[in-house]
Order: C-alpha cells, then structure tokens, then sequence
C-alpha cells in the first residue's frame, strides 16, 4: 500500500489535496455537503490506489533482437512478446522498454487490456550511427487505474545486448600475391593418393562454381556439396591496429581512426572468409587469437573492434613484442602481416619494419590526416613492406587491389 501511495499521479495527488481541504473546510465553517464532497474527492484516490495495489497480474516477457550485431548506420527490429499468465484480465498497461540513447531512445507502447492467458506483440526498430555494444531492456510496465489517480511500476530483469560493428566496406575477390605461405599438402594431390570419394566436402556456398559439385556427398547429405578449393599451402596471417591517440588525427566519425578501424574490419571480415588462419593486435598487446570455427573468428574481431578506443600509449613497443610473439619461428612467420596504420614518425617506421621475418607478405595501409607519410614510407619499403595509403576506408577496395600486386610502385598518396 505504501509504494501504490508513492505512484499517485499528480492528478491523483491533486485529489488527495483537494479532498483534504474540502474536509478541512467543512469542519471550519460547518457544511455538511462540502464534507460529503470532500471525503468522495479524498476516497476516489484511496481506492484506486487499494484496487492497484492488490492487483496479482502475472506478466511474462520475451525479447529478440534480429540482428544482434550490425554494422554503423543499418536497423535492427526488436520484437517484444508479453503474455498474461495469471487467470485476471490486465487493466490499462503503459509498456517501455529501455533503449540508449545512441540507438534512438525510449521505445513505449499503451495496452488497453490483456486477457488471461492472452498474449501482445510489440515491435520497433533502432539504428546507431557510432559504434558501440549497447543494453537494450529491460522491459517496464506500469499499472494505471482507469481514472488515472496512480501509477505502480514493475521492471522485469531481462535485457539484451546490441553490438555495433565499424563499417565493413566490401573488397575485391583475389589474394594478395606471396600471402600464402607455410606447409600443407594439395588436396589434389590427396584426391590421387586416396581416391576421390575419401575428399571431403563442404556445403555450397553462393559463387561456387558448379563444376566442383560432389555429387555422391550432395546425394548422401541432401543438399549441394562441392569439393573443397584446392589449397597448395596452408594460410596464416596477422591484422594488426595501431590505436594510439598521437597517431591519429580528428575526432569522431570523420577521424583517421574511425576510419582505420573501419579499415581493420574490412581487411579482417575479407582474410577470414578466404579461408586464413587469421588472429589480430594491436599496439596495446590486444590479441584476438585464431579460431578454427568458420565465422567465429569474424565475430569475434567485430566484437573487439565495435569497442575498440584510443590508447594512450606513445609507442608501438608492446603491440610489436605481441606481433613477434606470435610469430614464433621463422617458417610459422612466412604468413600476411597487415598493419593499419596511423601517422608514423622514421624511428617508428624502422621498428615496424624489423619485425619481417621470412617471406611472408608485409601490407601497410596507412590511413592518412593531417600529416606527412613520406617519412613513414622510405624505411617501410626498404624493410620489404608494400606501402598504401588511403584517407578514407572508401578508398581502402582500389588500395587493396594495389596491395595485391608486386611492384614498387604502390604508394600514391590521396589515391
């Protein structure tokens, strides 16, 4: 009873103060009928207020967000399920369900009734345009009387989470040229040795040549089964993300380290779906180790990079003691090394380079503001490492293409 007194509404308070006087009054000047009206006035409130304070109205609720992780910019539709379980009709229901405000705000819904067992569906979309992993919920129900008097509040605990990804820009088909690297035996070779019915096959994928179809695995499994690309050597690699502050310049969506993320995530998503045995650093010592699970690698530097914030380091000393202990010997470090860069001094450039081992493959992307790369390129290139530079992530597709080629001439600034 006492927390149904603390919902009173300002109407319902109104009343109550009202009533109060009316009595008052009519004890000062001795008026019958003005005590009459003011004990209706002042128990109009009572009541409601006892009626919701006895109300044993059972709710359930059920809440999924399609999709749980998106890209900057895209909508997610929340559906919302509430279902009356107790054996009373509901009286009138003002629904809302907590939303951050990066994603649009509060979502409410008034439900006039909700009989026994019946149930309500509820729906809204939200939309980020920053990156980020958001609460959604938990879901809040408030009791109100018919005449408006008073108000009882009833939160339930489940609550979801939306993670907002950095933009992923789509990037050529191809592999950049010497990224494939280390031991592993043909699978064609394998198909001679062993026969072709003990290859094993994996589901179609869209884009699959159809002259690849294993028709004897397809009519054991009941869907399309194709034979898996023919991989001369196994693949590995390391992304790696210079997060530092001094690095970078502008702030926000339009900064160069919104945009490096952006490019982070663009190269990773590519490398991963191509099959590459891929983990990811950053000067931090941040690591994202490899998962052999097809997608969960993606997912979890989606993750990662959907938090991903400046750090104050001044140096790359501990991301490069990560990239290099992870590198192991000299053959496990012949995969791709990409690093997405910010601005670079000639000392910091030096180091980077020092980490080449092997033969593998060296890409830096350096994403460009306010500064002068030429420093940074020179001992880049000299270490064996192709240099591209972009100022955007939209320029990253044309960048990459260059990044796959071998030649010398891959720099071009503002390209």
């Amino acid at each position: 009873m006492r927390r149904a007194l603390a919902g009173l509404t300002t109407r319902g308070r109104s009343f109550v103060a009202a009533g109060a006087t009316a009595i008052v009054c009519a004890f000062v000047l001795g008026e019958r009928d003005l005590l009459r009206a003011g004990v209706l006035v002042l128990a109009l409130p009572l009541l409601c207020t006892l009626a919701v304070s006895r109300t044993r109205y059972r709710l359930a609720c059920a809440r999924r967000l399609d999709p749980g992780r998106l890209p900057v910019g895209r909508e997610a539709r929340v559906d919302l399920r509430l279902e009356n379980v107790s054996r009373l009709p509901s009286g009138l229901l003002m629904v809302e369900d907590r939303v951050p405000y990066a994603l649009g705000g509060r979502a409410r819904f008034v439900l006039d009734r909700i009989e026994s067992h019946g149930k309500r569906q509820l729906g809204y979309r939200i939309r980020s345009d920053v990156r980020g992993r958001f609460r959604v919920g938990p879901l809040t129900v408030r009791l109100a009387d018919p005449f408006g008097m008073v108000e009882l509040v009833r939160s339930f605990s489940l609550s979801d989470t939306l993670t907002v990804t950095p933009t992923i820009v789509p990037l050529p088909p191809g592999r950049v040229s010497g990224a494939w690297a280390g031991g592993g035996d043909s699978v064609a070779r394998a198909v001679s040795a062993a026969g072709e019915d003990d290859v094993t096959p994996r589901e179609y994928r869209h884009g699959d040549d159809l002259r690849r179809v294993h028709w004897r695995s397809t009519a054991r499994h009941g869907e399309l089964m194709v034979r898996r690309e023919e991989q001369h050597l196994q693949s590995s690699g390391t992304l790696f993300l210079d997060t530092r502050r001094s690095a970078h310049w502008g702030d926000g969506p339009g900064g160069t380290f919104e945009h490096a993320v952006s490019a982070a995530a663009s190269i990773g998503v590519h490398l991963a779906r191509t099959g590459m045995n891929l983990r990811y650093v950053t000067d931090a010592g941040e690591t994202v180790p490899p998962v052999s699970v097809d997608g969960a690698f993606e997912g979890a530097l989606l993750d990662a990079l959907a938090v991903a914030r400046v750090s104050t380091a001044r140096s790359l000393s501990t991301g490069l003691s990560a990239l290099r202990g992870g590198m192991g010997t000299a053959r496990e470090g012949d995969g791709l090394v990409v690093a997405v860069l910010g601005a670079l001094s000639a000392d910091e450039a030096r180091s980077l380079a020092a980490v080449r081992r092997g033969t593998g493959t060296r890409v830096a992307v350096l994403v460009v503001g306010g500064g002068a790369v030429e420093p940074a390129v020179a001992p880049l290139r000299a270490g064996g490492w192709r240099v591209v530079t972009v100022r955007s992530a939209a320029e990253l597709p044309a960048a990459w293409t260059r990044a796959g080629q071998s030649g010398d001439d891959l720099v071009r600034d503002g390209s």
